[in-house]
């Protein structure tokens, strides 16, 4: 998916962009308008929480690094003795999945606070105004 930002002067020229932007058919679930704090937006389709933070990256390589976590910590439990009398497979594929889910919870809370990776070269300009 392409990701297309624009940066405008001020909030009317914020609005006909928006605007240009819904003639072209673009639904306004993908419009997102980032502004200076105390901005006042008006009907502009605000940026969420995932836009404005670098949550969904955060999401998706605490699931892969907990995943992996859990995928050796299965391996490993699987290779102790007395641990036969559960299924392999099964054990692994559960702890995979709950290290997917922990790592991905843990990394979210982390991914909420920091400022998004793609906004970070408009950082000066959001700032300015």
């Amino acid at each position: 998916m392409r990701r297309l930002f624009f940066l405008a002067p001020d909030v009317q020229n914020a609005h006909a962009l928006v605007d240009s932007l819904l003639l072209a058919r673009i639904p306004d679930k993908h419009i997102h308008v980032l502004a200076r704090e105390g901005t006042q937006l008006g009907d502009l389709p605000e940026a969420g929480i995932a836009q404005r933070s670098d949550l969904i990256p955060a999401i998706e390589r605490g699931a892969a690094a907990g995943g992996t976590t859990g995928l050796i910590a299965g391996l490993v439990a699987v290779a102790l003795p007395g641990m036969a009398i559960i299924p392999a497979g099964g054990i692994v594929i559960a702890l995979a999945a709950a290290g997917a889910l922990v790592g991905s919870w843990a990394s979210s809370m982390v991914g909420v606070s920091v400022s998004s990776t793609r906004l970070e070269r408009f950082k000066d300009a959001i700032a300015s105004g």
